[in-house]
């Protein structure tokens, strides 16, 4: 909770202004009343027209200051509250970009995504509550109360039945909603959860004729969240009538009080007409810090889930001294390296060692699982291996910064990441001003210019969310152009020709070595793809169990030949 209320440190002298202004405008609101019973007491009873119309002229100033001055504070309190939410907004998203993919996957993305909207919103209203209500709130019940006791002290006593009462409701109301405010959040998350899902996996849940099934997980949560909702509504709504019952016979008990003080001469009726406001004044205090008390409990639920984002310390961090001493470009090193993921008992690669140099290109096979895509991971550091090194260039990737490293490198992810918008904004992901020429020379080499050059408006065609109106193939043609154009020492190619055919793979594969004399690592499942590689390295649960050229692996490696005789009958590759 703590850790987000720092946020509101640049706004301080704002939530001064904001504080002054309520006590400026509570103030002029507390004396109208008694402006009001002198105009009864004085102007009415001794019919003094000058008088009347003098205080009636203050109140009318009074009054217009302090719908003035409750404007500028709540259009101050609204600022400070949307530009904390704004503030903590930025900083969560930056400090989620900062995370290694292991914390990423711990938390999920629906998780993240839910904190950063929906959670922040709620801290977001509540403090421009209390900015608000809060802050009014108190200073109208000490105002209200201590100006009654000044009009009739004995008449206030009917107070100290009044209030113990309404404070026992609102303590009963605030224990029941308390819980289920809690409540009402998780079940927020579960919602989203279920939504995101549905919507990212519609086309398995179609494929497999499951949408009945999710219609009715949806429905399920869906309920679950309305029924949370309908009692936390249920539960503040009892205030009301409570509140209501109470005023009015605290109303009833005033005006009978007070008529027999004041048949009696104890009492005049400018005060007691100055009474009844005051006392109208405490209850809506008291409704007020009735609303900041439920709120309050959601907003710390969700205060405390945006914290924990914020508490996690990266796993993946800058060295506070990065080296400059590289020896070679495009030279990478893996000296007994060992992975293991977060609570996996068995390692996913152990004791890893090889080399790749400057211009070669390194393959890299082995069966589902075996831990190819991990290895290559590595490499950018979206891990740090659990025992051994990664050298880059002859220096430890742990002590170079990240950009730096990632800069050196162009890699394609297995599976094709575009955003939504046009075919160049994708491509200049990889080289923000990168030319025409520039992009439509890597499209050429990735083997994608031919189905660009055919869409109406070529390069600034829009794509959809996720590239979903091209095919896999078009997809991985574009990620691998993205990664050319960065024109990198070194590039790694997780199994990113999968979804081509056959002849553009190796079409594709010419091109690649033809124009470009760099260090490759190249992940695949398909023997026709990596066997002109200067080496294969063979994995097979995690260890690495073969290291050469094809024909080298193909003569004395049983993994190696297990793998091209499942591809190609009687072990020739053609």
């Amino acid at each position: 909770m703590f850790t987000i209320i720092k946020y509101i440190k640049p706004y301080k002298w704002l939530v001064v202004s904001i504080i002054a202004l309520t006590l400026a405008g509570t103030l002029f609101e507390l004396y109208v009343p008694t402006l009001m019973a002198n105009i009864i007491d004085i102007g009415i009873v001794n019919s003094d027209m000058p008088y009347i119309i003098q205080t009636g002229a203050w109140m009318l100033v009074l009054s217009v200051m302090a719908i003035l001055v409750t404007i500028s504070s709540n259009y101050l309190s609204s600022k400070v509250s949307v530009g904390f939410g704004r503030d903590i907004r930025r900083h969560l998203f930056v400090n989620v970009e900062s995370f290694s993919v292991e914390t990423y996957e711990k938390f999920g993305p629906a998780s993240l995504i839910t904190r950063t909207t929906n959670d922040i919103k709620q801290v977001q209203d509540v403090l421009n509550m209390v900015l608000g209500m809060a802050t009014r709130a108190p200073l109208m019940l000490i105002g209200g109360t201590l100006l009654a006791f000044s009009r009739d002290s004995k008449l206030s006593l009917i107070f100290i039945v009044a209030l113990p009462l309404l404070v026992l409701i609102i303590f009963v109301i605030f224990k029941k909603a308390t819980p289920l405010f809690v409540m009402l959040q998780k079940k927020t998350d579960r919602l989203n959860l279920v939504i995101r899902e549905s919507l990212t996996g519609t086309r398995v849940i179609r494929a497999f004729n499951q949408v009945t099934y999710e219609k009715k997980r949806f429905n399920v949560a869906n309920e679950d969240f309305r029924e949370t909702g309908t009692k936390v509504n249920q539960t503040i709504a009892l205030l009301f009538p409570f509140l209501q019952i109470i005023m009015n016979f605290t109303n009833i008990a005033i005006v009978w009080f007070g008529a027999i003080r004041i048949s009696q001469g104890t009492m005049q009726v400018g005060n007691m007409m100055a009474f009844l406001q005051y006392a109208l004044m405490i209850f809506m205090a008291f409704v007020m810090l009735s609303f900041a008390f439920i709120m309050i409990p959601r907003a710390q639920a969700s205060a405390n889930r945006i914290s924990e984002v914020f508490s996690v310390d990266p796993t993946v961090k800058d060295p506070k001294k990065s080296s400059e001493n590289e020896s070679e470009k495009g030279l990478i090193k893996f000296e007994n390296v060992t992975y293991r993921y977060a609570g996996a008992e068995k390692a996913a690669i152990e004791n890893i060692s090889f080399e790749v140099k400057q211009g070669q290109t390194t393959a890299i096979i082995g069966s589902t699982g075996s831990g190819k895509s991990t290895l290559i991971k590595l490499i950018p550091r979206f891990y740090d291996p659990e025992e051994g090194k990664v050298i880059v260039n002859g220096i430890d990737t742990r002590e170079m910064i990240q950009k730096r490293l990632r800069e050196k490198i162009g890699y394609v992810p297995q599976k094709a990441s575009l955003f939504s918008g046009t075919i160049v904004e994708n491509l200049r992901v990889g080289k923000e001003d990168a030319t025409t020429e520039e992009i439509m020379e890597a499209l050429t080499i990735a083997q994608a210019i031919d189905f660009v050059k055919e869409k109406e408006q070529g390069i600034y065609s829009l794509l959809n969310q996720s590239g979903s109106n091209l095919s896999g193939g078009q997809k991985q043609r574009l990620s691998i152009a993205r990664a050319l154009l960065r024109k990198p020492e070194i590039y790694i190619f997780d199994d990113s020709f999968s979804a081509l055919d056959y002849k553009t793979d190796a079409k594709l594969r010419r091109t690649l070595k033809e124009r470009l004399n760099v260090t490759m690592i190249i992940v695949g499942q398909r023997v026709s793809s990596i066997m002109n590689a200067d080496q294969i390295i063979v994995l097979d649960e995690g260890k690495m169990v073969g290291k050469g050229t094809h024909e080298y692996l193909l003569k004395t490696n049983i993994v190696y030949q297990e793998i091209v005789s499942s591809q190609h009958m009687g072990g020739e590759v053609s």
